[in-house]
């Protein structure tokens, strides 16, 4: 459900050339700091930890992504996820991957390898915010390495299935890249 809401806000920026592009990125920005808040009382409220709490998780992700950049049409890829749990309600986060940007008008495509680390807060037993902060490296010639960020929510099912839904942002010389994603995956203990 929250896919689709955010799909039809997609399309309404993108079919609406009067949508002001700061207010995309004031609501962005709210979205990140929010996102912050909650994971800032998440921590102070961290319940005791279990038995179980240190797991060592690997999850193998696809993703597919909606760009909310100009001149793109799509955005397919995978990952590879880390995750490392601290307590009942806080595990870090180590990912590498490769996006597949195509652009409209046939204008060509090219790859970005994202490498984040990050965190995922639980806020109930199975749904949880994360945020993430990297670097994407351009598999073009010439192409430079850019700050990636991604904010996000998802849920974890009990037999290692893990949906999520983020935005994720580049700054790239020029100006910025970004994308809707979500994120289907499988995780396993190691």
């Amino acid at each position: 459900m929250l896919f689709v809401i955010t799909m039809l806000w997609w399309q309404k920026i993108h079919l609406n050339p009067k949508v002001n592009i700061i207010n995309m990125k004031r609501t962005i920005r709210f979205m990140a700091i929010t996102a912050a808040v909650v994971a800032v009382f998440s921590f102070t409220n961290a319940n005791a930890q279990s038995a179980d709490s240190k797991a060592l998780r690997l999850g193998i992700g696809l993703n597919a992504g909606i760009p909310t950049t100009e001149g793109a049409s799509f955005v397919i890829g995978g990952d590879l996820r880390l995750q490392k749990d601290f307590s009942s309600n806080i595990s870090g986060l180590l990912s590498a991957g490769y996006n597949h940007w195509t652009l409209k008008d046939d204008a060509g495509s090219f790859g970005m390898i994202p490498v984040k680390a990050g965190a995922k807060i639980f806020f109930a037993e199975s749904a949880y915010f994360s945020g993430e902060l990297g670097a994407g490296f351009s598999t073009e010639s010439g192409g430079k390495t850019s700050f990636l960020w991604a904010p996000g929510i998802g849920y974890g099912f009990d037999n290692g299935l893990d949906l999520g839904l983020r935005y994720e942002g580049a700054e790239v010389s020029g100006g910025s890249l970004g994308q809707v994603a979500l994120r289907v995956a499988y995780g396993f203990k190691l």
